[in-house]
């Protein structure tokens, strides 16, 4: 799991978190800690990128919940982009698409005015 951080125009810090593989049963737990913990000791910002995520189950769904929910509650942002096609399918059958705020790409997800989520 790759971690960056991007300093945003008005001075905000955004933390990229890239997830690889599946995020599913395994491995959703550990993501949720990593946002978890981005969240509560570098920035509320966050952007999630799932370009390297092929695979997503109700499990990876909840970790992204909980990890809006996170940052909503300190006033932060929270937003996905690059949603793999595969993954894709997963958030619109479910219509989490319409909950979290996806981008095409990363650069637009950190480009976008900060929506705050609410908590």
């Amino acid at each position: 799991m790759d971690q960056k951080t991007h300093n945003a125009e008005d001075g905000r810090q955004v933390i990229v978190i890239t997830p690889s593989g599946r995020l599913d049963i395994t491995t959703a737990w550990q993501f949720r800690l990593k946002l978890q913990d981005c969240i509560s000791r570098l920035s509320p910002h966050i952007v999630v990128n799932l370009s390297q995520v092929n695979f997503i189950d109700s499990s990876g769904l909840t970790s992204l919940v909980a990890g809006m929910r996170d940052a909503g509650k300190v006033k932060g942002s929270f937003r996905i982009c690059n949603v793999h096609p595969e993954a894709r399918l997963v958030f619109e059958v479910t219509m989490m698409d319409s909950v979290f705020e996806i981008f095409e790409t990363e650069e637009e997800a950190l480009q976008s005015s900060p929506k705050q989520v609410a908590s």
